[in-house]
């Protein structure tokens, strides 16, 4: 690469690489850089490979196009013949709405073959505006974009979106994104990649049960093992874009960036907007993708906060709004017995508190009930070896509580309108200081007091007819600020369950709450498209009662169990009304987690492509490959009496492993009338063999769990 003539910066390629992925940008010339090369690293390629890549890229002109091709940009111009969805959109009262930025400084920190960061800097006068483009790619391979817009003119801004795209081949004729509902979140769906603009809009204000979560585009057929994929997701908690397009033509982009609602957004003479992190990766692969999220989010972890998470019991679906002294301590006793660390107290300590209709934003505990406040409770909690943790919803008021009464002016409002209640609750307006300082004031307060370790931050419903962009940055400047006051406090996003999953959350919070499902077999599907973005630790997952709280179905301790061995492993359930056979096992597999979850939540997350869809294999592979720990899975009632072989992917191919059975997830029941021969001492065979070839899966009965644990076999 070579200097501008100017000296202003870059003139020429820039070309990173990292974890085998690969970013080439055409930074020459005075329109903004364009991305020659997204995905699989070029890690031979030289200056000169890299000017024959832009010259071999460029289209013939063809009847009815533009006489010189336009190259696509990271934020799409439609000043440059771009026909697609323009990158920004907004107006100067009616003027300025088509801007074409000149670059002027173009920026780059190599960190030699550990990725590297772009800053370009550019402008168009004329309209009155500057840009700031930044790419940061990581050491694991995940590319960051974000852009800055500012108005350098005389006169207001108004932008009405900003968003950032990047290239995809047209190999990538298949598209996977995300829809859901409460209790069932993160439901795939797979569609082609057609001519076509596929546009997924949050408008909840919240990240949303229904949000496209990552949006993949891939080869025909792709899946967790095989095929290409590209995936982009939005860092942002609040309204949202993601989309794909390909035109006519034959270019294809994915992209996305905060929705901005019409004047959201007005930018004063000298004012700036910044968007959230978009985040793009590519893989070979689902499983490989995913790997790089996971790399990605395990590094940006604080230091200190990455340790063992610890086993968790909520008192949710134990007690519900029915708060005794005398029967939470009994419930405390049995979680210390089977071997929990956390004990967190769920909805209904706080005043007027006795159903879903009362007392938010009234966050003083509730006299009548709790005469002495929380502190019989806390101190038994951890005079019984736990740490005490706290439900709320802070940025929530019942119109019954005393708050509203008080501060009707509090409650979000457009137009002097209230939205339709949801729950019945509103929204507190935290873009207001008074509102937002009595919330900071009231969490201060009760973390200090009761020394609580952990609060469940809940969100329970859509923002309606709201600025969603002012609301989403006082949250994040709320949770930043309690966690300075408080370094060592842990917060879960809960948001009616999963509704609040995504990297702007998760740069201020410990753990997501999946979903408020906890049916073994609806959390398999949601845990598994959960950690397509969230290392497995970071996902909490709990063991309820053996008849579903949300389903109604029945299923296995082994069932329930075991799914939650895979994520931040948790308890809710009245342990008081289990049987002692029921905690005598449950026992064994807190014991299970807490013996494997240091390994567990630092290894690669793999899943097999059974072609039954009735059968799942997914697992946990250690960093150094020595052991592994993976669930074969009935979803449900296979289309052959045999499953067949169910091939074990990502060990090292050249060693020797010993699988076997483990327990207390050794026993599922089955339609066998001899079991297969190899479960009896376990099988030792190459992780090539495993992969490649497999092993004879057991004919489960529906919703059985088998557990098998891999591990490096002794020399022969």
């Amino acid at each position: 690469m070579a200097a501008r003539p100017d000296g202003r910066g870059i003139d020429g390629f820039v070309h990173l690489q990292a974890s085998g992925a690969g970013l080439v940008l055409d930074c020459r010339g005075t329109r903004l850089p364009s991305v020659l090369h997204w995905g699989r690293a070029l890690p031979h390629a030289t200056d000169a490979d890299l000017a024959a890549l832009a010259l071999a890229s460029l289209p013939a002109t063809v009847p009815n196009s533009l006489d010189t091709p336009a190259q696509v940009a990271m934020m799409p111009e439609l000043a440059s013949g771009w026909f697609g969805l323009p990158g920004l959109v907004g107006n100067r009262e009616g003027r300025d709405w088509s801007p074409l930025f000149e670059t002027e400084h173009v920026a780059l920190r190599d960190r030699g073959g550990e990725g590297g960061e772009v800053v370009v800097l550019a402008s168009d006068t004329g309209c009155g505006l500057s840009l700031e483009l930044r790419l940061d790619l990581t050491a694991g391979g995940v590319l960051r974009m974000r852009a800055a817009l500012r108005n350098t003119a005389a006169g207001w801004y108004t932008l009405d979106g900003l968003v950032l795209t990047l290239p995809v081949p047209a190999e990538a004729t298949e598209l996977l994104d995300f829809t859901g509902r409460w209790s069932r979140e993160r439901s795939p769906q797979r569609r082609a990649f057609s001519a076509s603009a596929h546009v997924r809009d949050g408008r909840r204000g919240r990240t949303g049960s229904d949000a496209s979560f990552v949006l993949v585009a891939g080869e025909k057929g792709f899946g967790f093992r095989s095929g290409q994929v590209w995936g982009v997701h939005v860092g942002w908690s609040g309204n949202h874009r993601t989309y794909a397009e390909r035109l006519p033509t034959g270019e294809s982009v994915i992209g996305g960036g905060e929705l901005l609602r019409s004047g959201e957004v007005r930018l004063a003479p000298g004012a700036s907007y910044e968007t959230p992190w978009v985040y793009a990766v590519h893989g070979d692969g689902l499983d490989e993708l995913a790997g790089r999220f996971h790399h990605h989010v395990r590094r940006s972890r604080p230091q200190g906060r990455g340790g063992p998470r610890p086993v968790v019991v909520n008192t949710w679906e134990a007690v519900y709004f029915d708060h005794d002294l005398g029967r939470l301590k009994a419930l405390v006793d049995a979680a210390a017995d089977v071997g929990a660390e956390r004990f967190v107290l769920d909805d209904g300590w706080f005043r007027g508190r006795r159903d879903d209709r009362a007392g938010l934003g009234d966050w003083f505990v509730d006299e009548e009930r709790w005469p002495e406040g929380l502190h019989p409770l806390a101190e038994h909690v951890r005079a019984r070896g736990m740490d005490f943790g706290l439900w709320v919803e802070p940025e929530m008021v019942n119109p019954d509580s005393d708050l509203a009464r008080a501060h009707p002016d509090w409650i979000m409002a457009t137009a002097g309108r209230r939205p339709p209640p949801v729950r019945h609750q509103q929204a507190l307006d935290l873009r207001r200081k008074d509102a937002y300082g009595y919330i900071l004031e009231r969490l201060d307060a009760l973390v200090g007091e009761y020394r609580i370790a952990f609060l469940k931050w809940d969100h329970n419903r859509d923002l309606i007819d709201a600025d969603a962009h002012e609301q989403t940055k006082a949250v994040y400047r709320l949770m930043d600020e309690l966690r300075a006051r408080h370094p060592g406090l842990e917060i879960e996003s809960c948001s009616s369950g999963g509704a609040r999953v995504d990297l702007g959350i998760l740069e201020r919070i410990d753990r997501v709450w999946a979903s408020d499902c906890i049916d073994g077999i609806e959390r398999q599907a949601i845990q598994r498209w959960t950690a397509l973005l969230l290392p497995p630790e970071l996902i909490g997952s709990h063991v309820g009662s053996a008849g579903s709280h949300t389903t109604g179905r029945t299923q296995s301790l082994a069932l329930r169990a075991g799914t939650a061995l895979f994520g931040h492993f948790g308890i809710e359930w009245d342990l008081t009304a289990a049987t002692e056979g029921e905690r005598a096992e449950l026992r064994r597999w807190v014991g299970l987690y807490k013996r494997m979850r240091g390994w567990l939540h630092r290894g690669a997350v793999v899943r097999a492509d059974h072609p039954d869809p009735a059968l799942w294999l997914h697992g946990i592979v250690s960093e150094d490959r020595d052991q592994a720990l993976f669930a074969v899975v009935a979803m449900a009632t296979g289309a052959r009496t045999q499953p067949g072989r169910v091939r074990i992917p990502g060990l090292d191919p050249h060693r020797r492993y010993h699988v076997r059975p483990l327990a207390p997830g050794d026993k599922p029941g089955t339609t066998a009338l001899t079991p297969n021969p190899w479960l009896a001492a376990g099988v030792v065979v190459t992780g090539q063999v495993l992969a490649e070839v497999g092993l004879s899966a057991p004919p489960l009965h529906p919703e059985q769990l088998l557990l098998l644990h891999v591990t490096k076999a002794a020399p022969s």
